[in-house]
């Protein structure tokens, strides 16, 4: 079994808030409760998370799961689990049985200790807000009148990352009542810790896993990326075959057409019109309707080129790396992987892998360029994007500016090249050059991120994976400014 990987920080913020709530009792607060509204995609290990701040923590709590399903239900549940739980005076519920919420709210405030800090775990809260006619007005008032006034941390957890963004709005009843938690998957540092890989496969295992630790621990410490498809591929019930299907199921309606869309996307189409070909020629306004549905609820991301003056030329990309991956290799060919002819589904991963691997490692690479900045004599750029025109004539892999889409001022222009043999070199700078002219006529500083190394002078700054990578551990020293060019 693995041990429990990453997630320092959110561990570190869920003690601070409990040892808070402690604080706050000893000093005779009239509210020593606290709430944190933790949202993350589905399988990304929200649940794995609290469980481990539970087991650390030690203290009495109560871990209740929203299944979706009927009001009268959901209640049953949550009485199950208060009588089940490790709160002192958890009996209560086994010998009452609340017929309604409001009671329900009024009595677990009733058995939670008054001189001990104690969890209050309420697990996909979605599911209640959609099921439960006023659910939020409920919560509040149970909040502010009841619950609150004990040391208590509620914990409420959800994977409809829309909806949990909603419940501390403006114009809803639980508004700043909650501090937000958003729980993304592992890093590509944790990753490679986990998997005892070098940098370089690290981010490869995150291309493939998105970093959702359900998959990652499937994957062997120490194996290649090949074998681990090999053995994935020949497992009709691994969880790099089955988790996106699941979560799709779960989110997307068959009526609004989310599917169909998505996969058009994860085909390579990431133009308006091209995506409404590539599903079916559907309606502008049913497909707008769709891609405005992904975008919500963070599947999908709408890019618009970073440059000195404003570009209608929008691009579509699916936001989370593992879905990417899914789409493209998994999802149409799940006919040959279920007669077990994986082999045939490798096969195709393999030919196809280093072009895909190209284009899919960009955002990936553009984040760890925001987290690295500043560094040398590149200064912290507040956007990290693209740029590109309708023709593709001119396509820039990297542009820093100081905010997008539309830049005051352009910080950086960079090129990826993220192949196993070909290391960055004056080709690569020529055409760089060349596209940076047809961007700007400042001498703005050229970047190359290279999986290979850099052969060629007139950088201000080169990245590979070793530096990209110590980007996602923020505990460790940057490296002193000035190293150039990056290591292979």
């Amino acid at each position: 079994m693995h041990r429990f990987i990453g997630r320092d920080q959110e561990l570190r913020t869920l003690r601070r808030t409990l040892d808070q709530v402690r604080a706050d009792a000893e000093a005779g607060a009239a509210q020593p409760g606290q709430c944190v509204l933790m949202r993350g995609r589905r399988r990304v290990g929200k649940s794995t998370l609290v469980e481990e701040f539970l087991g650390r923590a030690g203290v009495p709590h109560l871990f209740f799961t929203a299944a979706g399903g009927s009001a009268e239900d959901e209640l049953a549940e949550l009485l199950d689990a208060a009588a089940g739980s490790t709160l002192p005076g958890r009996s209560l519920f086994a010998e009452e049985t609340p017929s309604q919420w409001n009671a329900a709210f009024r009595l677990l405030a009733e058995i939670l200790p008054d001189d001990t800090p104690s969890v209050v775990v309420i697990d996909e809260v979605p599911y209640l807000i959609e099921r439960l006619d006023a659910f939020e007005g409920m919560l509040q008032r149970a909040w502010d009148r009841l619950l609150s006034r004990k040391p208590v941390l509620l914990l409420l957890v959800g994977s409809d990352l829309s909806m949990m963004e909603a419940l501390n709005s403006y114009d809803h009843p639980f508004h700043q009542r909650g501090r937000e938690m958003v729980v993304g998957p592992l890093t590509p540092a944790d990753i490679g810790e986990m998997l005892d890989l070098e940098p370089a496969a690290a981010f490869d295992a995150a291309l493939i896993t998105g970093g959702l630790p359900l998959i990652c621990r499937e994957w062997q410490a120490g194996a290649s990326m090949w074998d681990f498809l090999d053995a994935a591929l020949e497992n009709p019930i691994s969880a790099l075959l089955v988790s996106a299907e699941r979560s799709l199921a779960a989110e997307f309606p068959p009526q609004a057409m989310g599917r169909e869309v998505l996969r058009a996307i994860g085909s390579g189409e990431r133009t308006f019109t091209n995506i409404a070909r590539a599903a079916g020629g559907i309606a502008h306004s049913t497909l707008t309707r769709a891609a405005d549905l992904l975008i919500d609820k963070r599947v999908v991301a709408a890019e618009l080129p970073i440059s000195l003056h404003p570009s209608k030329e929008r691009r579509y990309r699916v936001a989370d790396p593992y879905l990417r991956f899914w789409l493209a290799f998994l999802d149409p060919h799940m006919a040959e992987i279920e007669r077990m002819r994986g082999d045939l589904t490798l096969a195709r991963i393999r030919e196809q892998w280093s072009s895909w691997r190209g284009r899919a490692v960009e955002p990936l690479v553009r984040e760890s360029l925001a987290r690295i900045l500043p560094d040398g004599e590149l200064p912290a750029a507040p956007a990290v994007g693209g740029y590109w025109t309708r023709s593709n004539d001119v396509e820039i892999d990297l542009v820093g500016a100081d905010r997008q889409p539309v830049a005051k001022r352009l910080l950086f222009l960079g090129s990826v090249k993220w192949l196993e043999t070909a290391p960055f070199d004056a080709h690569d700078l020529a055409a760089l050059h060349k596209h940076r002219a047809a961007l700007t006529d400042e001498p703005v500083p050229l970047v190359a991120v290279s999986r290979s190394g850099v052969t060629c002078s007139g950088l201000q700054a080169a990245f590979g994976p070793e530096e990209l990578l110590r980007a996602w551990r923020p505990a460790d020293p940057k490296p002193a400014p000035g190293r150039r060019p990056a290591r292979r």
